[in-house]
């Protein structure tokens, strides 16, 4: 049996070896044309990269590159509070684990099993205090549901995300969720454009706002809508009284040259206007970054690619480490820009 690791170096070096070839686990994942996971796959399979010409997953990392924090350096000593309340669950900072799914992207089996991948992002995350999303992919069927089964061992501590596929199916894991007790459960509407499921013939769908709604009431917990890019589909979510959205390019793996999330938040956050709760994912690797989001409006983040490297490299473990290295990065962050509380982050920290 290898040993646990002990630190997110390890971790980290563990990933970068079984990765080798897909992600070379960078010091800074930015999606920059000299990434091996980047460029044009001409009909090979996608792998970590983004599509296309990899820009949509370029500009995550750009948007929040090109933002400045401001210091506050004169008061009195505090230590800052990252807690936070997400659907009246107390959440020891405002970062969960991704609903990435689907190891064929990242290695395969002989990297780490689907099982295995989603029991270490729900344990690892609820070690650190937090929760780990679990997503849905081809090989995801209601009567294997890797997520579904790794959050119900977790006592739904997760959220359940499924691709926008047949109104009756996505209703049944609605169900299935609801007896696995979940904090939450979501549609990934932009997957409709996703690559592993058109190659395995497995239906998606544009989804309009009748369609959504009809989702949205067919189930008692919260319903988060997640894909969101433009202020008309803000407001179109908001319609559908869905509790949720996530403002999300799906880290620039289904249309090429979008803006980086950084760049359309803030303004759906003033269109939007506090008529519903908004997440944000892309590019966010720093608990620096985590508060540039906080500061443009988001309520909380997600972490993807991450989250899939540190599960490669240290299982649960290595999760674990991730979201506490970012907890303590965002508090960092905080006391530097002179903020006691997430409640106490504004716009005002932000320098462009």
């Amino acid at each position: 049996m290898s040993e646990e690791p002990l630190t997110l170096n390890q971790v980290r070096k563990n990933a970068k070896a079984k990765m080798k070839g897909i992600c070379g686990v960078f010091g800074v994942c930015d999606g920059e044309p000299n990434r091996i996971c980047q460029g044009n796959s001409y009909g090979k399979p996608l792998g970590f990269g983004g599509i296309g010409s990899g820009e949509s997953f370029a500009n995550n990392s750009r948007a929040l590159k090109a933002i400045r924090l401001k210091m506050n350096l004169i008061s009195e000593h505090f230590i800052p509070d990252t807690n936070y309340n997400f659907f009246g669950h107390e959440l020891a900072m405002p970062i969960m684990g991704g609903s990435v799914s689907g190891v064929n992207s990242f290695g395969g089996d002989k990297v780490i099993t689907e099982v295995d991948f989603c029991n270490a992002v729900i344990q690892g995350c609820k070690l650190a205090g937090s929760i780990g999303w679990r997503g849905d992919t081809y090989s995801y069927k209601l009567a294997c549901p890797y997520g579904l089964n790794a959050i119900a061992e977790s006592d739904g501590s997760g959220v359940k995300i499924v691709k926008p596929r047949e109104q009756e199916v996505i209703k049944e894991y609605f169900k299935c969720a609801e007896q696995s007790k979940v904090y939450a459960v979501g549609i990934d509407i932009d997957g409709f454009g996703s690559y592993m499921m058109a190659k395995h013939n497995c239906p998606v769908f544009r989804k309009n706002q009748k369609e959504l709604k009809e989702l949205v009431q067919s189930t008692t917990l919260p319903v988060i809508l997640k894909g969101i890019m433009t202020v008309e589909d803000a407001l179109m979510a908001v319609k559908t009284g869905a509790s949720a959205i996530v403002v999300s390019n799906h880290g620039g793996r289904v249309l090429d040259c979008t803006p980086g999330t950084a760049s359309v938040l803030a303004e759906i956050v003033k269109t939007v206007d506090g008529k519903i709760k908004i997440l944000v994912d892309g590019g966010v690797r720093t608990g620096f970054d985590v508060l540039k989001m906080l500061a443009l409006g988001a309520e909380a983040v997600l972490i993807g690619r991450d989250i899939v490297r540190a599960a490669i490299g240290g299982g649960s473990r290595g999760v674990q480490l991730q979201m506490e290295y970012l907890q303590k990065d965002l508090a960092k962050a905080m006391l530097m820009t002179g903020v006691r509380s997430l409640q106490d982050i504004t716009p005002v920290l932000l320098m462009k």
